[in-house]
């Protein structure tokens, strides 16, 4: 590929993830009922996600009791490492064939030792973005040759006529 190929490529990848923040988004919603009120907080409770194996999820508010909570019979982990803040509302995500519930910061770490972390790519990203070459405008340094051009005319024009006196 030559160099105006790889702008062309670059600047359609811009064009690309602009657009994509530009689109609204609809606002989460709770469900109703699921939501945990600053009452709940203090006493303990948390709005839970839990996976199923077929995909599909279920929603609803549980105690913590000494780090620990029952779903379906089964004591889980609920340590301060596995809940998650979505909008001051504290929840944990908890797949149903696990005893352990997501942990983000586990996730990001392994991220990071096998290489799949996107934080590099962002900063990539933005030095390749200051650093596109942008081809030169014929259009503007042709427009200051006529403009000038034409005011050497205009002078010589009055040079030759006397200044018009």
């Amino acid at each position: 590929m030559g160099l105006k190929q790889d702008i062309e490529f670059i600047k359609d990848r811009f064009e690309e993830e602009e657009n994509k923040k530009n689109k609204k988004t609809k606002k989460f919603r709770y469900p109703f009922g699921k939501k945990v009120g600053s009452a709940q907080k203090k006493k303990n409770y948390i709005t839970l996600f839990r996976i199923n194996e077929n995909g599909s999820g279920v929603i609803k508010k549980v105690r913590i009791d000494e780090q620990t909570f029952i779903e379906e019979g089964i004591p889980r982990l609920a340590a301060a490492g596995y809940v998650i803040n979505i909008k001051k509302n504290p929840w944990i995500i908890l797949p149903s064939w696990s005893v352990e519930p997501f942990s983000a910061m586990d996730n990001y770490k392994k991220s990071l030792k096998d290489g799949t972390n996107t934080v590099g790519f962002k900063l990539l990203m933005n030095k390749m973005k200051l650093e596109a070459v942008n081809p030169k405008k014929q259009l503007g340094s042709m427009f200051k040759w006529i403009l000038g051009l034409g005011l050497v005319g205009i002078l010589l024009y009055a040079f030759i006529s006397g200044g018009g006196a």
